[in-house]
């Protein structure tokens, strides 16, 4: 089948030239797509914090460079490779942090592509979505039904799904309690607002009396400033109603400092999901307390596709609301200045058409 729109030989997209340097605005060529991807016109693209670690480098994963930022895209199909038959031109997709897959490795055929050894990363390994037009493996692009907004929906591509996700990790039921680390963050956001539609009591954790407002009205019931606190494992336990902790903390700060003390305030056969990344951090815990509170620590990386179709599902209930400001892709750069200075409150989304 042929394009339904006719595709540019160039496009504007927003490339790093070298490691910690500043985004280039600028012209590229648009990238054909082979036999088992698809070409996205990618409307909208969330920002991440990820983003800000591909361009410092601050992990110890190489870098394309040049390189295309973005992970969180969605938009489009315009153009498919000639073996791929199970999406439409027309149809919406978003390209997620997992570009692509082997689908043959042991952690493939478990559901696991997020673990596979050879999975793209869009972003960081292959081009990402601060481009107009991007390329993804077809059997990883998320199917976005078409009464979704594209714009509103593009930061639960990555946002959404990993706190999904690491929210399922923890094992917890409806009608128990997480706490939420860096709550008012992007990623904290949306994890109070899929906490609270899974049937979970909140705990929200940040700093400030603006983040403070921002997670009560997005379902916690319980805020604890770790800066003001003069005991924050005190605090927290006091939060939850019998006083022993909450079942599971979710660790999506940007800063290392709020993981050290989730195996002291998590409750005794809790569990303490680590999502966040700040860069050459480390989680500590007792080892004694770890072992007599029989305390389980994890990580969770991103979701699955089956994860990925789930978290969308949520949002296509109206379940999640991602808060958001909308900028033009042009002014990307000042997105990341922001984050530099720790002033982000929810999410950000660029349109490419700006």
């Amino acid at each position: 089948m042929g394009p339904i729109q006719e595709i540019p030989t160039e496009q504007w997209a927003q490339v790093l030239e070298k490691k910690g340097g500043a985004v280039v605005y600028k012209k590229i060529p648009v990238a054909k797509p082979g036999p088992d991807e698809v070409l996205v016109n990618v409307k909208y693209s969330g920002v991440c914090h990820t983003d800000l670690h591909a361009v410092n480098g601050d992990w110890p994963l190489d870098t394309k460079i040049p390189l295309v930022g973005g992970h969180e895209g969605a938009g489009v199909v315009v153009a498919l490779g000639s073996l791929v038959t199970d999406i439409q031109i027309g149809d919406y997709a978003g390209i997620k942090w997992i570009n692509g897959s082997c689908l043959q490795c042991d952690f493939c055929q478990q559901a696991d592509e997020p673990l596979c050894s050879k999975a793209l990363l869009s972003g960081y390994t292959v081009d990402g979505t601060f481009q107009q037009y991007a390329i993804a493996k077809a059997a990883h692009v998320a199917r976005i039904p078409k009464e979704c907004d594209l714009e509103k929906i593009a930061p639960v591509l990555c946002a959404g799904i990993t706190v999904y996700k690491g929210l399922k990790e923890s094992g917890i039921r409806a009608g128990q309690t997480v706490a939420i680390v860096g709550a008012g963050g992007g990623l904290g956001s949306l994890a109070c607002q899929y906490a609270k539609a899974m049937g979970f009591n909140i705990i929200a954790i940040d700093a400030g009396d603006d983040k403070k407002e921002s997670t009560a009205k997005l379902g916690a019931s319980a805020f604890v400033d770790f800066v003001t606190s003069k005991d924050v494992v005190k605090d927290v336990r006091a939060a939850t109603a019998d006083g022993l902790g909450p079942h599971a903390v979710l660790l999506v700060a940007v800063n290392e400092k709020p993981f050290q003390q989730a195996a002291e305030y998590v409750r005794p056969r809790g569990t303490v999901v680590a999502i966040g990344l700040p860069a050459n951090a480390y989680l500590k815990a007792p080892v004694f307390e770890s072992v007599i509170r029989m305390i389980t620590i994890k990580g969770s990386y991103v979701g699955n596709r089956r994860d990925s179709a789930e978290a969308i599902e949520f949002f296509r209930r109206g379940l999640i609301t991602v808060p958001y400001k909308s900028i033009g892709l042009s002014e990307l750069q000042s997105v990341y200045d922001l984050m530099h200075a720790g002033k982000i409150t929810g999410r950000y989304v660029v349109d490419t058409s700006k």
